[in-house]
């Protein structure tokens, strides 16, 4: 049988498909319908239960996360819903688990499987394709995703999650270290010389001012690290949010900078950053001095997307933004020095 991971994505999908129809019989109901609604990370499928209902069953990548991590994961959901936040529900397995590890022909590993209930709403945007909104509808959503973001960090200062909860971080080792969570972005093939030179220069300075900018309940704890507009999703004006996968401890402003990351070419871009710092400023404080460190998280959060791609290249994601991921990084790496020269002069 050929290599699972010499296949291309399409034909890894229908294994994991498969492997997806194995895993529901574990699940209370009968399912069809199955088709895959995305495969980056994980590969999403929709289904549907006997009764009508609508699922989404997650296939992990292989050793992403440990069993542990992953069931905090799901325990983080659960006390997010309780505490009034629009996530998708866990349904538990006829066992009772809140996820299963199964085999299937093709697949060479064992992988970590969950079923999540149908969280109905339309997706904001995407990161390839941006918003389309015009000025008031990009202003009205991005106050939403301020107001939401604010309330999931108010959230984990309110729970006490205990000692086996364990999520990865994206700490200055995680994002900057020698060996960052997503991939060693300075090792990217697609770099030059300069370009290599540049980041390594804003890679040093973003070092010092994390440590200036230190970490503490008033800036620092769980985050969702993936607020992109395929996550968020509007439904009757509500907005919901999905895909906790890369959730773990890191810098509030970290998500805030994410929201924005895949929309600065947006001609209405200063009314969203406006928007989305006024929404969260009416659940939570967000001092001037915070708002003032985007420009180093927009920095941050482009070197993981790099380290992304140098980890995958093989991937069709990678192929495909790979160039335009870099150019952004670049340029957002500008603007951090750029910023912080200024700083220099003025201060």
């Amino acid at each position: 049988m050929t290599d699972f991971y010499s296949l291309g994505e399409d034909d890894q999908a229908v294994r994991l498909a498969e492997l997806a129809r194995i895993a529901l019989a574990r699940w209370p109901g009968e399912y069809d319908n199955l088709s895959l609604i995305k495969y980056r990370e994980n590969a999403v499928f929709s289904a549907h239960r006997n009764d009508g209902e609508r699922v989404a069953v997650r296939v992990h990548r292989h050793a992403y996360h440990s069993d542990r991590a992953l069931r905090s994961e799901l325990l983080w959901m659960q006390s997010l819903a309780e505490g009034g936040i629009a996530v998708p529900p866990i349904l538990p397995s006829l066992d009772g688990h809140v996820f299963e590890t199964v085999s299937a022909p093709g697949v060479p590993e064992p992988r970590q499987i969950d079923v999540l209930g149908w969280l109905p709403g339309t997706p904001a945007g995407t990161s390839e394709e941006g918003l389309n909104l015009d000025e008031g509808g990009a202003e009205r959503l991005f106050f939403d995703a301020g107001v939401l973001a604010a309330m999931m960090h108010d959230h984990v200062g309110m729970v006490e999650f205990g000692e086996d909860f364990e999520r990865h971080a994206w700490d200055a080792e995680g994002l900057i270290g020698p060996d960052p969570f997503w991939g060693r972005f300075m090792e990217l093939e697609l770099l030059s010389s300069e370009e290599r030179a540049l980041l390594a220069e804003a890679r040093a300075q973003a070092a010092l001012d994390l440590a200036a900018f230190g970490q503490g309940s008033h800036n620092y704890g769980l985050i969702h690290a993936d607020f992109v507009p395929e996550n968020l999703l509007i439904e009757d004006g509500r907005l919901k949010l999905i895909d906790f996968d890369d959730g773990g401890f890191g810098w509030h402003m970290f998500d805030l900078a994410t929201a924005l990351y895949f929309n600065l070419d947006h001609p209405a871009y200063t009314v969203m950053e406006r928007a989305l710092f006024e929404g969260y400023r009416t659940v939570r404080e967000l001092p001037e001095d915070h708002e003032a460190t985007l420009p180093l998280f927009m920095f941050l959060r482009s070197t993981t997307y790099l380290g992304w791609v140098q980890t995958r290249p093989e991937t069709q994601t990678a192929r495909e933004l790979g160039p335009f991921l870099v150019e952004r990084c670049c340029l957002v790496a500008e603007r951090y020095l750029s910023q912080k020269a200024t700083a220099g002069r003025t201060g």
